[in-house]
């Protein structure tokens, strides 16, 4: 009987997956997750496991709270933590997508909630996805559709649908706007009780018969008595919806594009992949799961590496991830709330603006590098973290000190794989000659102290 070869994926490739479709991966687990065909890893990650490994109501009860911080706590653990990566990368995406925030909806709950939300129906279809959108509390107050009346229409929930959240400018008209917004009239909510004395409790969805016009619209050239659930089954049928989520997507997975507002003028980084991507979204009836299927597996995105600058979450998150102090349950992980926020530049819970965050390099400036590097090495530490000291062993175990050309080489693996530039690799091979002599420990904190100081390590 001849015995199936089993197919290994190459490590370096499931750190870039990781990379991207999650918040980084320890080197255990790339050791772990080679053993398996890079198709099947691509599998694991889009049909979350109705278990993460994190226990939701331990997660609560330890961690969680009514507060930004205490939510963005439990957050960060189960980025940290979860096994279904995707899942929590797909929520962190749609957040930045269908941007809505706290400096004016003011109620943690529904930001919270909102977040939820994407986490369950991230990887569903867009049709389920813009309806729940259309319908949640955070959305409806973040853009006045609880304003939006038959007898005075609010046209900002219909303009932005169109913009930025479907079809992109150009592929819309004025008219088509106005009627968006007569559909969604009467699609509001209930107030909550106050919060004091009461506490924080959710707003519940609300459809106002009475307050929806009910007369004839035209739509993106259909003709009919249309409410909103209508006008998002006209959207999703369009091309151009499928070309401006798959090309979110790309920017968000693949590599950074400019801003959203240029997208009509200025054509992708690969309109090849993106063009494969919408085929899947037209042909799935707007599946996600189908478009990510596509992506992953493509070689524009194996290819793709360290192309990526990491956002201050993906930053903040995968170093938490490296150095292992929050593997479990402890104090002070809501302290790494505001981290990303300050001098990074990312505030989770509150984007600047609709457009949610300008990403890529709008990253890094001056001010937001130095605060990135700062924070890595701070966390390195003196290396006595258990994910750190698991690094040390790796190269240590390794016998690779003795020649300094090994030891790069080994440090750069056991944190990654990493790959870096020539002159990048020239100035770890210069710390390795000139350290020779010192302490083995503490010659392999310092080394990987450099190598999260590095340009390449604020690329995905």
């Amino acid at each position: 009987m001849v015995q199936a070869v089993k197919t290994q994926t190459d490590p370096a490739l499931v750190a870039h997956l990781y990379r991207r479709a999650g918040f980084g991966i320890t080197r255990e687990q790339v050791d772990r997750l080679s053993e398996r065909d890079y198709a099947d890893i691509v599998d694991f990650l889009l049909n979350p496991l109705p278990s993460n490994g994190v226990h939701d109501d331990e997660v609560s009860r330890y961690m969680g709270g009514e507060s930004p911080h205490a939510y963005l706590a439990t957050w960060i653990f189960r980025m940290i933590n979860s096994e279904n990566q995707l899942q929590e990368k797909m929520a962190l995406f749609w957040h930045h997508v269908f941007a809505t925030g706290l400096a004016k909806n003011e109620h943690v709950l529904s930001a919270s909630n909102q977040i939820e939300m994407f986490r369950s129906n991230g990887m569903s279809d867009m049709r389920t996805i813009l309806l729940d959108l259309s319908r949640d509390p955070a959305m409806i107050f973040w853009l006045d559709n609880n304003e939006n009346h038959k007898s005075e229409p609010n046209e900002n929930y219909g303009r932005e649908l169109l913009e930025l959240f479907s079809l992109g400018v150009g592929n819309y008209t004025e008219i088509d706007i106005k009627n968006a917004a007569r559909a969604f009239t009467g699609w509001t909510f209930a107030q909550s009780p106050p919060l004091y004395p009461h506490g924080y409790y959710p707003c519940d969805f609300v459809f106002e018969e009475e307050n929806h016009d009910n007369s004839e619209k035209e739509f993106l050239g259909h003709t009919g008595n249309f409410d909103g659930g209508d006008v998002i089954d006209i959207i999703v049928d369009q091309p151009a919806c499928a070309a401006f989520i798959s090309r979110h997507l790309y920017n968000f997975f693949v590599a950074d594009e400019p801003q959203v507002p240029t997208w009509n003028e200025v054509a992708p980084l690969d309109p090849q992949l993106i063009d494969a991507m919408s085929e899947a979204f037209m042909n799935s009836g707007g599946d996600i799961k189908s478009v990510l299927r596509v992506m992953f597996n493509s070689n524009a995105f194996k290819d793709a590496r360290f192309k990526k600058v990491k956002s201050p979450i993906e930053l903040v998150a995968g170093i938490l991830k490296m150095v292992g102090n929050f593997d479990d349950f402890r104090p002070g992980l809501s302290a790494y709330a505001d981290s990303t926020t300050v001098v990074m530049g990312q505030k989770l819970l509150d984007p600047p603006s609709v457009e949610g965050w300008h990403t890529g390099k709008e990253w890094i400036d001056g001010g937001n590098l130095t605060e990135r590097v700062n924070f890595a090495v701070s966390e390195i530490g003196d290396g006595e973290s258990p994910g750190v000291q698991r690094i040390i062993d790796r190269i240590i175990d390794s016998g690779s000190l003795v020649a300094p050309e090994d030891f790069v080489d080994s440090a750069l693996d056991a944190m990654g794989p990493i790959t870096v530039e020539d002159s990048t690799s020239e100035a770890l091979m210069k710390f390795a000659r000139d350290s020779e002599g010192i302490d083995d420990r503490l010659r392999a904190v310092r080394i990987i102290s450099l190598i999260v100081s590095t340009p390449e390590y604020q690329f995905a």
